[in-house]
């Protein structure tokens, strides 16, 4: 690849399908122009929850229907955004619906402080004899259960018309990140350039040629720190936003206030944490191993990625289906045709690689629309087990939404990194199992750790940093950007050991290239859905009975009817304890020691 083609130059069979949302842009505005002059009613309601139960059911229908169109409204310009950040209309309506979500978050904002001022006896036992009210039983009860850090409706209010502001924030990053920043060109070992964009990033990552890999780490790196102030400044106030919410919301700490929504316990964070230090000498392990299996005397940060074999297959997008669809198999026919026709006939995946294109990948829709995918597919295997992880994302998504009302179909980030990771475990179970040919299976080991080391390593290092520097923040300790990236560097540095040679300037600055931490204390749960999935990909391989199965298809069904923890025992595995983290290091330890027989 020399030139990287145009928006306008992509097929519409790689685009994500839109035309299924609005048909135009003039049908998004008239539908912004309807929803804007409807948010008023909610101020009707007002004052007037507590009268009965059919006035409160009332409310909950009128929030709902709002609610379902303003969130399609915004997904429709950010999707539109992510594929195409040159297109200069979507950056005006993608600030238009963020003001929309912005009022209407402060238009419902009284109902919670109204609901909490009632007798919690009445309101649960409106969920009792009220038929329009008994879905709500488990929204109240977990509106009762965070009663201590819900505020007045006026201060309610006032910090829904600040979701715009301070979400604007990550804007600014994104803004930095995925349309203003440039990047050297990459060159390769015969002087030749390989442009170097965040779509590409990774593809030339994995080539090869060891010096377009080593010109592109450092490039991408080199960047980044040219503008780590900026980056600093977005990423501090993002804290910082962060710990003055959680102190006026009456948390102790920026992580109580993080994973109180979903009832988790923090205990489930510090498990992981703990498990995978300990566990660091498995890494510093396959650095070696890897440094032997590449012939080289030194292994680098940018070796991680190196390719173990030369003959990698090149897939078609649709050929990736078709892996896909063989190693889900054990989910049944319904899961499989559903998957396969989103992603060749109804088009959900956005998979073209164009410029103005975000980087990463994604799965996002609303309860009215398909769950959209964004990707960048180079035909490797590395994309098609991206394809299958976004897919895990997708078909939770449409299981939930199939089976739950709107309040419950946003199941929680906890139990969403479940799915995408199982998808992955289950899809390479199978292409392990059904071709033992040598080559291939030094590029599943190598996809595998690719995706492994993106979730078990790189994900944890990057939860350590974000406990110390909140930490810093709560405690008013001064934080700049040379010390983000000093933190940055001892995380790494101690993953990587004696093992591996580092470049600790440019390994500090890889917190800026993460927008993952603008939603603080995600990044955990790639580690522990992760784990989940493993858990519960081996406990359905295991299982004879279709038990297991139906678990799980359970536990994609249930959606936010239910506390995740509750969720995942649901479908057989016990997130409270570290057992899961311990069986996926185990998994970790069966590839390495795979890959270790393999080059000998």
């Amino acid at each position: 690849m020399t030139t990287i083609p145009a928006r306008a130059d992509i097929p519409e069979q790689a685009t994500w399908n839109h035309q299924s949302v609005f048909a135009t842009f003039d049908d998004w505005r008239a539908e912004y122009s309807a929803v804007s002059s409807q948010l008023g009613q909610l101020a009707a309601f007002q004052g007037t929850l507590a009268e009965s139960a059919e006035r409160l059911a009332e409310y909950l229908d009128c929030y709902q229907a709002l609610a379902r169109r303003v969130w399609t409204l915004y997904m429709y310009t950010a999707m539109w955004q992510a594929c195409d950040g040159e297109n200069e209309a979507i950056k005006g309506m993608l600030g238009q619906a963020q003001g929309l979500a912005g009022q209407f978050l402060s238009g419902v904002a009284f109902a919670q402080p109204e609901l909490l001022a009632m007798d919690p006896g009445d309101l649960l036992q409106w969920t009792q004899s009220e038929p329009a009210m008994q879905q709500y039983e488990h929204y109240l009860d977990d509106l009762l259960r965070k009663k201590q850090h819900v505020l007045s409706a006026e201060v309610e209010g006032v910090l829904g018309l600040l979701n715009d502001p301070l979400g604007r924030i990550e804007s600014i990053r994104s803004a930095l990140n995925d349309m203003d920043l440039r990047f050297d060109d990459a060159a390769d070992s015969s002087g030749a350039p390989q442009p170097l964009i965040q779509s590409t990033r990774d593809k030339l990552l994995g080539e090869s040629d060891r010096l377009i890999r080593q010109n592109a780490w450092q490039n991408y790196a080199d960047s980044y720190l040219r503008f780590h102030n900026t980056f600093a400044t977005a990423y501090l106030a993002s804290v910082k936003s962060n710990v003055v919410q959680a102190r006026l919301r009456g948390y102790d700490s920026v992580l109580q206030a993080k994973l109180s929504p979903g009832n988790i316990p923090q205990e489930v964070f510090h498990n992981l944490i703990d498990t995978c230090q300990r566990h660091i000498p498995t890494w510093h392990r396959y650095w070696e191993v890897r440094r032997r299996a590449l012939g080289y005397e030194t292994i680098h940060p940018w070796d991680i990625w190196a390719p173990l074999t030369s003959d990698d297959p090149q897939l078609s997008f649709a050929e990736a289906v078709d892996m896909i669809a063989a190693g889900m198999c054990p989910l049944g026919e319904d899961y499989v045709q559903t998957m396969r026709r989103g992603c060749l006939q109804e088009r959900w995946v956005d998979h073209a690689i164009n410029r103005g294109k975000s980087e990463g990948a994604f799965s996002y829709g609303t309860y009215d629309t398909h769950p959209f995918i964004m990707l960048s597919f180079d035909g490797k295997l590395g994309a098609m087990s991206t394809l299958a992880h976004e897919l895990g994302h997708s078909m939770h998504s449409y299981y939930t939404r199939r089976h739950q009302p709107f309040v419950y179909s946003n199941y929680s980030m906890f139990a969403a990194e479940v799915a995408s990771n199982f998808n992955q475990a289950l899809v390479r179970a199978h292409l392990f199992a059904q071709n033992n040919d040598r080559s291939f299976q030094l590029a599943l080991i190598q996809e595998a750790m690719d995706n492994i080391h993106r979730y078990f390593f790189i994900m944890p290092t990057l939860a350590r940093f974000e406990l110390e520097v909140h930490t810093r923040m709560e405690n008013d300790e001064p934080l700049t950007p040379a010390a983000l990236n000093e933190i940055m560097a001892g995380f790494f540095a101690e993953g990587y050991g004696e093992t591996m040679t580092d470049d600790p300037r440019r390994t500090g600055i890889i917190w800026a290239q993460f927008g993952h931490l603008y939603e603080a204390f995600y990044t955990f749960q790639y580690a522990t859905g992760i784990s989940a999935a493993h858990a519960l990909a081996n406990a359905i391989l295991a299982d004879e009975s279709g038990e297991a199965v139906e678990r799980y298809l359970a536990f994609l069904r249930a959606g936010g009817s239910q506390y995740p923890i509750d969720a995942l025992q649901m479908a057989g595995v016990d997130m409270s304890t570290p057992a899961a983290v311990e069986e996926t290091f185990a998994v970790l330890g069966g590839l390495v020691d795979r890959l270790e027989g393999l080059i000998e």
